[in-house]
């Protein structure tokens, strides 16, 4: 007596689990995504609390620090009680490196958008603090002081150079369309995640009857018995 084993058709449970769900795949990018955009802005937050201060990272702009500090420089703030400002004298150069405010400040001239990073070269109190400032790079102090309450922070830190990537993206007007790019790009990604699933749900369809073996699938062999005579007929 012979067998013949005989495939029998698709198990549907079976077949969930050796294809991979596109819905994963969308809520992966997803949270890319949101990851990709609240990230940036979480880590910021930190280290407002973390250095006291809602400005803990500047970039140098100029080279009125020189040689201190070079333009494209990435600098970490900390918040500090003014009394605690390190003063120092135009020859030492020994007073603590503040980041300012000077938009508006009376006394100032055209001065520039960004914050200045310039050193303390004296101090003192008239019903608050005051702080004469200067580039260790310029011949000249700042035209005019400084109030404690246009301090963002003192300098504890820098990363040479990144900072470049900024002023290169800033000055050439890049920067918005590159953050546009990228979230055009993460966009695409999902709707093509969703088209890829319905071209996937068709072409199920159409291919119900091929099979996917599986050690598992072992199970779904029927045997069919059949029958031999082998007498001689006469």
């Amino acid at each position: 007596m012979n067998k013949e084993y005989l495939k029998t058709g698709n198990d549907k449970k079976k077949l969930k689990k050796t294809h991979s769900t596109p819905k994963r795949k969308i809520l992966i990018a997803v949270i890319l995504i949101v990851f990709a955009f609240s990230g940036s802005f979480l880590i910021y937050y930190i280290l407002q609390i973390t250095l006291n201060t809602q400005t803990p990272m500047v970039v140098v702009v100029s080279g009125s620090m020189e040689p201190t500090l070079l333009k494209g420089d990435l600098l970490f703030l900390q918040g500090k009680d003014p009394a605690q400002i390190k003063n120092g004298t135009i020859i030492g150069k020994e007073g603590d490196i503040i980041v300012f405010d000077a938009r508006n400040l009376p006394g100032w001239t055209h001065p520039p958008n960004d914050p200045i990073v310039h050193r303390v070269v004296d101090k003192w109190y008239d019903g608050g603090w005051f702080f004469r400032t200067k580039g260790d790079a310029n011949f000249v102090v700042d035209e005019a002081p400084v109030p404690e309450s246009r301090i963002l922070g003192v300098v504890v830190g820098r990363i040479p150079y990144i900072g470049w990537i900024k002023i290169l993206l800033t000055d050439s007007g890049l920067l918005i369309p590159l953050l546009v790019i990228v979230s055009a790009l993460l966009i695409i990604s999902i709707i093509w995640d969703i088209v890829k699933k319905d071209d996937d749900g068709r072409d199920k369809k159409k291919g119900e009857e091929e099979l996917i073996y599986t050690p598992e699938a072992k199970n779904n062999i029927s045997v069919r018995e059949i029958e031999f005579d082998y007498t001689e007929s006469k």
